[in-house]
C-alpha cells in the first residue's frame, strides 16, 4: 500500500486521498508553486468538510421542506414589514440569544419564514432543531411518563436555535404548559427561540390551560429582548376559494 493513502486515511482527509495525484499532474504541467498545490488540496478538503457539516446541521434541524427567504410571497400579506424580516436573517438575535415571534392568522407564510431563517442559520453554522408545538409536547409527556424527561428535554435545549411552530392552535393542558415551561425557562438567555402563532399575546392564557401565572412567567421570559413580527392578511392556501378565478 502506498504509504501516503495510509496516512491520509489515518488522518481522515478522504478529499486529498482522493485527489492529490490527480492534482500533482496538474501543478507539475502548469508549474504551480508546492504551496499553491498545498492550498488547493486543503481547500478541497475544507469545502467538503463544510458541505457534509452542513448537510448534518440540516438533517437534524428536521425541516419538514426547506423555505428561502427569496421565495416568500412579499405582495401577498397585506401587512408585513418586510425591512424588520430581512434584518432577522443577519442572525443578530442569535448571537444575543433572544428571540423571535412570527404572529399572524394561518396561511400567511408565518412557516415559512421560520424555516428559511432557521435554514440561514444552518448554512452559516448554527445548530437548529425546528418543531411544531404538538411534536414536542408529545414527545415530553411520553418521556416523561417513561422516566426519560431529562434526556429528552436535552434534545431542545441543545440547539442554537429551537424553532417552535404552530404554538396556540391547540390549546395545553396543565402537563403541556408546565413542560413549555421547562424548556422557555431552561433556554432563556442560553438560546433563541423561533416562534410562530395565530394568537396575540393578550390571548395565551388560553394556549396555557388559562393559567394566568404560567402565562406571565413563560412571556416574561419570551418577550425579553424579543422581536415580534407581525404579518396580516388573508390565507395564502386559501386564495382560490376566498378570491376565485372568473371565467371569460
Amino acid at each position: 500500500m502506498n504509504p501516503l493513502h495510509t496516512y491520509l486515511d489515518y488522518l481522515r482527509l478522504p478529499y486529498l486521498t482522493e485527489n492529490y495525484d490527480a492534482l500533482a499532474k496538474q501543478a507539475a504541467e502548469k508549474k504551480w508553486p508546492y504551496a499553491d498545490y498545498l492550498q488547493r488540496l486543503l481547500e478541497g478538503e475544507y469545502q467538503r468538510r463544510q458541505e457534509r457539516a452542513l448537510q448534518r446541521r440540516v438533517r437534524d434541524a428536521r425541516f419538514p421542506v426547506i423555505k428561502t427567504l427569496d421565495r416568500f410571497r412579499w405582495d401577498w400579506p397585506s401587512k408585513i414589514n418586510e425591512a424588520q424580516v430581512k434584518s432577522l436573517f443577519r442572525l443578530g438575535f442569535v448571537e444575543k440569544k433572544t428571540n423571535v415571534i412570527m404572529m399572524g392568522a394561518c396561511g400567511l407564510g408565518k412557516t415559512h419564514l421560520c424555516v428559511a431563517l432557521c435554514y440561514e442559520a444552518c448554512q452559516r453554522g448554527h445548530s437548529v432543531l425546528f418543531t411544531t408545538a404538538v411534536d414536542a409536547l408529545n414527545n415530553l409527556t411520553a418521556a416523561h411518563a417513561a422516566q426519560r424527561l431529562k434526556a429528552e428535554l436535552k434534545k431542545y435545549l441543545s440547539p442554537s436555535i429551537l424553532a417552535i411552530d404552530e404554538l396556540g392552535y391547540l390549546p395545553l393542558d396543565k402537563v403541556g404548559a408546565d413542560l413549555l415551561f421547562q424548556i422557555i425557562s431552561q433556554r432563556y438567555e442560553r438560546g433563541s427561540i423561533i416562534i410562530t402563532t395565530n394568537k396575540a399575546f393578550k390571548r395565551w392564557p388560553e394556549i396555557f390551560n388559562n393559567d394566568a401565572t404560567v402565562t406571565s412567567a413563560i412571556l416574561d421570559r419570551v418577550l425579553h429582548g424579543a422581536e415580534t413580527v407581525v404579518i396580516e392578511g388573508k390565507s395564502f392556501r386559501m386564495k382560490d376559494q376566498i378570491d376565485p378565478p372568473t371565467s371569460a
